[in-house]
């Protein structure tokens, strides 16, 4: 028989950002809490965060344009935001003594650029507050009693509490612990679960020669996407070829949509190599230059906008003799190059998998979940946080932030 442990006010699964800060306010608010993790520590996806340097938040007070950012579903998080936006959060950690820095983009970095800086402050908050951490304790089932949860299931013990927070994350970097878990309970607690796809993710294209580029970035570009031929949307950024298809910033955000319109049809990403140029401005930049290196090269000019590496490609794609003199390419050739430049088109094959996305896009359903309070409307005593809901941003601190808020409500109301 298993045995029955002590009863808790809150138990929280899932030791990620969303669960920690739940976890926290909840015994902040004078709740006895758990805290249940499945691996032997707690945060292992947050030391990943911004290449281990962890982009906590966004420097972006105004909720509005927050959630504008977030897209479709960003409405629900206006309560939560107000609650506990950005503002807040830095001063969060910085009441803690975690010094923060804006980067480009006001991306907020704690100064010392070490994930584990911010993961410190969270332990030394929930030991301050008194949570009790079961480590190596996943959630093999439960108990339902009245639309309420009864008591938890783990390996060799039952645990019980009055309310219950879910914050085990998605499905990206498994070897986190992020392997989905969370949406398999929630779907047999009767919630529905939206469409997951990999988010903020490389995508694989089509065209062999990209391999050949593998490695190139470029900054100050802009891509649009193409669904069945029709405009999409357009992103400026940096962008970086691999050997598989494409990356950088710009890919990362891009794959949100993407994924998404992938279901539909072709997708196809248009790069635009000079964005800060239009085709006839364009034209008359490279006629000008054209007179003035008129006795140099094709394969020398072309190191104007692009490596030797890169110039090889475009090259070989254009079909012009590379020692070619500029006072002899043709009109027509002037005009392919142009259409290179400004609109070089590639196939997408589809998006890498969840070992390299930052997040998962989709979860359980907003309609189900109450954004003042984030308690579930299915069932009476369970709570939702974090990357487990319906709720994705772009690259840049936005789904931390939304781990925090919805943490921060959840904890809070969890306790009343």
């Amino acid at each position: 028989m298993q045995e029955i442990l002590e009863i808790f006010d809150v138990v929280v699964i899932g030791g990620g950002p969303a669960g920690m800060i739940a976890a926290g306010k909840a015994a902040e608010s004078g709740a006895k809490v758990a805290l249940l993790e499945k691996n032997k520590n707690i945060g292992q996806k947050l030391l990943l965060t911004g290449n281990g340097r962890c982009n906590l938040t966004q420097n972006q007070f105004n909720v509005s344009e927050f959630i504008k950012k977030i897209g479709l579903n960003g409405k629900f998080l206006f309560s939560s935001l107000t609650c506990f936006g950005p503002e807040k959060v830095m001063y969060f950690f910085e009441s803690r003594n975690l010094s923060l820095k804006i980067e480009k983009n006001e991306k907020i970095f704690p100064v010392s650029d070490q994930a584990d800086d911010v993961l410190k402050v969270l332990k030394k908050y929930l030991d301050e507050q008194k949570v009790k951490i079961f480590y190596e304790s996943e959630v093999i089932d439960f108990e339902l009693e009245n639309n309420r949860i009864k008591n938890l299931k783990l390996k060799d013990k039952i645990i019980q509490a009055t309310n219950y927070i879910l914050a085990t994350g998605g499905k990206s970097y498994p070897l986190t612990g992020s392997t989905g878990s969370g949406y398999l309970l929630a779907k047999k607690m009767g919630h529905t679960i939206v469409d997951l796809i990999p988010s903020l993710v490389p995508i694989k294209t089509k065209e062999n020669w990209i391999k050949e580029l593998s490695g190139l970035s470029f900054k100050n570009i802009a891509i649009t996407i193409f669904q069945n031929s029709k405009k999409q949307n357009t992103y400026f950024g940096e962008m970086i070829f691999t050997h598989f298809g494409l990356s950088g910033p710009i890919i990362l955000d891009a794959s949100r949509d993407i994924g998404k319109f992938l279901k539909n049809g072709e997708v196809k990403i248009e790069i635009d190599f000079k964005p800060e140029f239009n085709f006839q401005q364009l034209d008359e930049y490279l006629q000008a230059d054209f007179k003035k290196d008129a006795n140099k090269n094709l394969k020398n000019y072309l190191l104007k906008f692009f490596s030797r590496k890169m110039v090889e490609i475009v090259i070989k794609l254009l079909k012009i003799n590379a020692d070619k003199k500029i006072n002899e390419i043709t009109k027509e050739e002037r005009k392919n190059l142009i259409h290179f430049l400004k609109e070089t088109k590639l196939s997408v094959e589809g998006l890498m998998g969840y070992d390299q996305a930052i997040i998962t896009s989709g979860g359980v359903s907003l309609k189900e979940v109450d954004p003042k309070t984030m308690r579930s409307k299915i069932i009476d005593n369970l709570f939702f946080a974090g990357e487990i809901l319906d709720l994705d941003g772009p690259t840049g601190g936005y789904n931390l932030q939304i781990c925090w808020s919805t943490g921060y409500v959840a904890g809070i109301n969890s306790a009343i």
